[in-house]
């Protein structure tokens, strides 16, 4: 099972909010997850993070692979 850290997009249209999500690879963008450990929302001024460092470490020391846009959200956040 391929696991990655990932955006799953919400919001309305025009308006998009994100939680950051462990989800297996081959689920649907905004499908079924495993665990939830964030959230992240561009519409703000300046953009609103909040990620649970100890979960998203924990799924990365068990083999979770990040994407890029969650890579560079977690490097900025101080987790990577």
């Amino acid at each position: 099972m391929a696991v990655k850290i990932r955006l799953r997009r919400m919001g309305a249209k025009k308006a998009p909010f994100y939680r950051i999500v462990v989800a297996d690879s081959r689920y649907p963008r905004d499908g079924r997850c495993i665990d939830e450990i964030g959230y992240y929302d561009p519409t703000k001024e300046p953009n609103v993070v909040k990620v649970d460092a100890e979960k998203a470490k924990d799924w990365i020391g068990k083999g979770a692979q990040p994407t890029d846009s969650v890579k560079q959200i977690l490097k900025k956040e101080g987790v990577l």
